[in-house]
């Protein structure tokens, strides 16, 4: 059976939980530093209550560090990483791969757009080295989503259904 969740862009802790109050079954923010939209920004603490607020209702906390990752950023790019785990967040949505090579606690990674995900073959390879769900491109079609889906089973896709496309 097919679960459809219902996953919210969220600014800020008051836009989050205002997606949360009116039906979101999951949120998406950025954490400090590594998010793909650099004013998105948002602190531990922030994302440690929202977390607290989203799971009263059953609700997910999926924090976005999807940029490229310099070498020289890898031990900060970590700490934050291991900070969101603390404050409770459920999965990174992340575009370097280099997150799979971190000694990470047990959080999801879920693969960003950036990571070129509409190839079968590539969504395979993804499944296999860790993540646990892959965000295909705005444009994607259902039968390019099918195929993605039917070559790595157990491998949650995740569509945008609004937006610029």
């Amino acid at each position: 059976m097919t679960t459809l969740e219902l996953l919210a862009p969220a600014r800020d802790l008051e836009w989050a939980r205002a997606a949360i109050d009116h039906g979101a079954d999951a949120v998406y923010i950025g954490a400090e530093s590594f998010g793909a939209r650099a004013a998105a920004g948002n602190s531990v603490d922030d994302i440690a209550e929202l977390c607290r607020y989203a799971h009263r209702f059953g609700a997910k906390v999926f924090v976005t560090m999807n940029t490229l990752v310099y070498e020289s950023e890898l031990s900060e790019a970590e700490r934050i990483a291991r900070d969101m785990y603390r404050a409770g967040a459920d999965a990174l949505i992340v575009q370097d791969a280099a997150f799979l090579r971190m000694d990470l606690p047990p959080i999801e990674l879920h693969a960003s757009t950036q990571m070129f995900n509409m190839d079968p073959v590539r969504a395979r390879f993804w499944y296999e080295a860790g993540f646990t769900r892959l965000i295909v491109e705005r444009a994607a079609s259902l039968d390019e989503m099918r195929r993605i889906a039917g070559a790595a089973p157990g491998l949650e896709i995740e569509a945008f259904v609004h937006g610029a496309i």
